[in-house]
């Protein structure tokens, strides 16, 4: 049970740092020479490897361990960012996801594409490939590779690497572990791959301290004391491990004296997102106590800095003792923040959040069945409880569904590798830049954009942006450009995808539509109208189908999938120019603000957000067209409307006044006519099931304070009904 817990924490992890990865690989495509960039590239396939045999995932340790080390060979300068490294990284990155989405599976995944990933990797890290690495000193100078073995494993041409630093590691392993050297042997194996290792003292069964059993490993390598300590963050042995700088042998005066630490610059800058601590000698320095040449000067006689200079006669007692509390106190501020970024989030399962959102509307719900119950009786005591109830789960109800608002900029980032990959098939140059990343939106709704944006973007990219000469002879640049932006409006979110493209032609689609008995040749529509004939099944203007797009399918998904999250979809397009597809969307699909209605002794609920306005419906003010239509003429405006009695075939007798809702969809106004409007209702909702999913004009239920079931109206859908009979 552990063991299976284990693995999932690691996969979801592993998600989480592919995800990261994936980010950072197309941030390096536009910054080739950010060093900070290749090296959050490294710690994620790092971490991804040690995790990963960590907790069993031996395939996936072994594929990852071939990325990570052409990229440590970019850190060491032997190779640089190229346009083939990216691209075998992006495929890389997508095959070890294969075989995390297949972990529980004991076939070996894509054998083939695994392969040509590691021999392009093997190409690149020994200089076959078309840009292979190359120093600083110049092209092909002091570059030595093996065939057989990737450069990072002990190249022979000492001249290309960086000198050796010799460093002391004392590892202590606590009793439960055991003291024979077995149970370091695979950290050992992986020391030897970035230097060279040397056990000072190995008695049979270790040497037996008080905290457990002792190995002192002399180790000389290029690379940085960190480089070290990371390669012990991933084992199940349960040991402390302390790296030191230590004098090169044959050097020291005594051989068997033991390396002092060494308060030195270190060689390789600090990857971590904390600034590093403050050196002695660098705040001595600011003081203006002691100058860079005196820091030189201790430096090489291999002693702490403060201890030297205290010696030399260059500082006093008082100023070192000022210096060491400053480093400790920017150390303590430091270790703080590191304890505060750690405790800032913890991960919880999305079903447990869905049971806790469902449990709040359970309780919205008997708070108003409580609220009810009190207005009957005129007990001020439980009127002040009740009260004191409905704030208290307004207060819960805001709080939880806060806690399931995600930022928009989680499913942003993915279409950047989307757009990367399809410009690049397209043959196109395509620039995706993104705007309100930060807007939060409920997880659920996140979840199910997810596709929309896909077919929208890319029919952005296939029919929207021309190719590079076509823009260039039209006056615009060579790079075509797709804004992905979001922002709140109100109670909803509003989601735009803007290209300044060749833009939709009116007159194309109007032909097309003729052509398919869409509408009549004679029909008048305004561009508005015509644009929304593309999300009719079917319809494409494509002059051919190709791999992305033109087969009439994708824009009638994109249609269905926003109005079953309750949202509205409009496109504005001007020939040469460009497109914008605008998305209306509720801030959440959980609980929403409406107006209740009454119709007969049935309830609905009309959402409050696509309400515009109330007014009795005046018998004077009707028109009724020749094919039986009803018109409103409201304020020298015609608005067509429908009978929510007639709709639904309500009984009763039709009321001497109604009621008519006026609601705005998709640039509409159109009214809905009821016996009576209530008011506003916190509305819970209720899924429907099965039998009565496909019910036209229902989008879900939800539960009145007396127990009673009031239907909650799909409005958009009843105003394409109106528009249809209307027309």
């Amino acid at each position: 049970m552990s063991d299976d817990l284990n693995r999932q924490i690691f996969k979801e992890e592993a998600y989480d740092l592919l995800s990261e990865l994936e980010g950072s690989l197309l941030e390096l495509e536009d910054a080739p020479e950010d060093m900070d960039l290749v090296n959050r590239v490294f710690r994620a396939l790092h971490t991804i490897k040690g995790s990963g045999s960590m907790f069993g995932f031996e395939d996936i340790a072994e594929f990852t361990h071939e990325v990570e080390t052409v990229f440590d060979m970019v850190r060491s300068e032997e190779l640089v960012i190229s346009t083939d490294l990216l691209n075998l990284a992006f495929k890389a990155r997508d095959h070890i996801q294969k075989m995390l989405d297949n972990a529980d599976s004991e076939e070996v995944v894509d054998p083939e594409g695994m392969s040509a990933i590691l021999l392009g990797l093997q190409q690149l890290s020994s200089g076959e490939g078309d840009e292979a690495a190359v120093s600083d000193e110049g092209v092909g100078e002091g570059e030595v590779h093996e065939d057989d073995a990737t450069a990072s494993e002990a190249p022979e041409d000492d001249s290309a690497k960086l000198p050796l630093k010799d460093f002391l590691i004392h590892v202590v392993v606590k009793d439960e572990s055991g003291g024979d050297i077995a149970c370091l042997e695979p950290l050992l194996d992986e020391l030897a791959k970035i230097g060279e290792l040397k056990i000072e003292a190995q008695p049979e069964t270790g040497q037996a301290m008080e905290d457990g059993y002792v190995w002192d490993v002399r180790f000389a390598t290029a690379k940085g004391a960190e480089d070290i300590r990371d390669i012990f963050l991933f084992t199940s042995v349960d040991l402390s491990v302390d790296v030191t700088a230590a004098e090169p042998e044959g050097e020291a005066g005594d051989s068997g004296k033991q390396a002092q630490p060494v308060a030195t610059e270190p060689e390789e800058e600090s990857t971590d997102e904390f600034e590093e601590t403050p050196r002695i000698g660098e705040l001595l320095v600011e003081e203006g106590a002691v100058q860079p040449e005196d820091i030189e000067d201790a430096l090489k006689k291999q002693k702490p800095i403060g201890q030297i200079l205290k010696e030399s006669g260059k500082v006093d007692d008082e100023q070192l003792s000022k210096a060491v509390s400053r480093q400790a106190k920017a150390k303590e501020e430091q270790s703080m923040q590191k304890k505060k970024e750690a405790v800032s989030s913890i991960r919880v399962a999305a079903e447990k959040l869905d049971w806790l959102v469902d449990l709040v509307g359970e309780l919205v719900i008997v708070q108003a069945q409580i609220s009810q119950v009190v207005s009957e009786r005129s007990d001020p005591v439980m009127t002040a409880l009740s009260e004191e109830l409905e704030r208290l789960s307004d207060e819960l109800r805001d709080s939880t569904l806060g806690i399931r608002m995600l930022p928009i900029g989680t499913t942003f980032s993915k279409f950047r590798r989307l757009v990367r990959d399809l410009s690049s098939e397209l043959n196109k140059e395509i620039v995706l830049n993104t705007n309100g990343a930060e807007t939060e939106l409920d997880k659920t709704v996140i979840e199910r954009l997810g596709d929309p944006l896909v077919h929208l973007l890319r029919n952005s990219i296939d029919h929207g942006i021309e190719i590079p000469h076509v823009r260039e002879a039209a006056g615009k640049p060579a790079a075509g450009m797709i804004l992905l932006s979001a922002e709140h409006s109100g109670g909803e979110v509003l989601i735009r995808i803007t290209d300044d493209g060749q833009g939709m032609d009116p007159a194309a689609i109007r032909a097309k539509a003729v052509e398919r008995g869409m509408i009549s040749p004679d029909a008048e529509l305004s561009d508005k109208e015509l644009f929304k004939l593309i999300f009719e099944p079917g319809f494409s203007t494509a002059q051919k189908v190709t791999n992305v797009s033109g087969r009439g399918v994708g824009m009638d998904v994109v249609k269905r999938a926003i109005d079953s999250l309750r949202g509205i979809i409009d496109i504005d397009s001007r020939v040469g120019k460009g497109t914008t597809i605008t998305i209306r969307l509720p801030l959440t699909l959980a609980i929403i603000d409406g107006l209740q209605v009454q119709v007969g002794n049935e309830f609905y609920v009309i959402p409050l957000s696509l309400v515009e306005e109330c007014v009795e419906l005046n018998r004077a003010e009707i028109e009724e067209t020749e094919g039986g239509h009803t018109l409103l003429h409201l304020r020298g405006e015609i608005v067509p409307y429908i009978h929510l009695r007639d709709f639904f075939m309500v009984e009763g007798e039709q009321p001497s006044i109604e009621q008519i809702v006026i609601t705005g969809v998709e640039g509409s106004r159109v009214g809905i006519v009821v016996d009576t409007v209530i008011g506003e209702h916190q509305t819970v909702i209720k899924s429907l099931s099965r039998v009565y999913k496909d019910v036209e004009g229902i989008s879900g239920a939800t539960i009145k304070g007396d127990g009673s079931i009031a239907l909650i109206l799909d409005v958009p859908s009843l105003v394409r009904r109106i528009v249809v009979d209307n027309a």
